[in-house]
């Protein structure tokens, strides 16, 4: 565990500031869920809660078939990193960040389709030479949780049709539903 040399006090309600300097670079903003653990050593653990985490194995499963009938690479992520991946080397993508656009995209609770003769392309994943070509945010009881994402194929040079961007759609609703129960 990295230590930051940072020391607070917890106040007279158990509470405790976590500084702007952490938050910032975990990406921690106001209302995020976290989960508090305790190591036998004593220590206090913080760490986001993922929705779409806990049902990571249902979306590998689902970006699969995703993949497989939309002809081009597949991702799940929550609003931070990469939960699912089909079409292209897991070890590459798996746990790698989202892009700043692609979270201010969710944020804004908006869908994405890229369409031939745009300028501007989205790329969803740090470090990722591949570009959105469909992408949807994933809403469960008013909360964005992450986003299903179609990328561009090996030739660099694809469009969203209507059944493509129908199946980002669908499956970031399935999603949804899913975290709702």
């Amino acid at each position: 565990m990295k230590a930051t040399g940072i020391v607070r006090r917890i106040d007279d309600l158990g509470r405790i500031v976590i500084p702007k300097e952490i938050r910032r670079t975990m990406r921690i903003r106001e209302g995020d869920p976290l989960e508090i653990y305790t190591s036998p050593d004593g220590e206090v653990i913080f760490k986001k809660y993922s929705p779409v985490g806990e049902i990571s194995s249902t979306a590998s499963q689902y970006v699969d078939v995703l993949s497989k009938v939309g002809g081009l690479p597949a991702v799940i992520c929550d609003r931070d990193h990469v939960i699912a991946v089909s079409g292209m080397s897991k070890k590459e993508i798996i746990e790698r960040r989202v892009s700043g656009s692609l979270e201010d995209l969710i944020e804004q609770r908006k869908s994405y389709v890229f369409k031939n003769g745009e300028q501007k392309r989205l790329n969803p994943i740090e470090g990722v030479d591949r570009y959105a070509i469909a992408c949807s945010p994933i809403l469960a009881s008013g909360d964005v949780n992450g986003a299903v994402i179609m990328l561009s194929g090996d030739s660099g040079n694809d469009t969203a049709t209507a059944e493509q961007s129908a199946l980002v759609q669908a499956a970031a609703m399935y999603f949804g539903k899913q975290m709702e129960e």
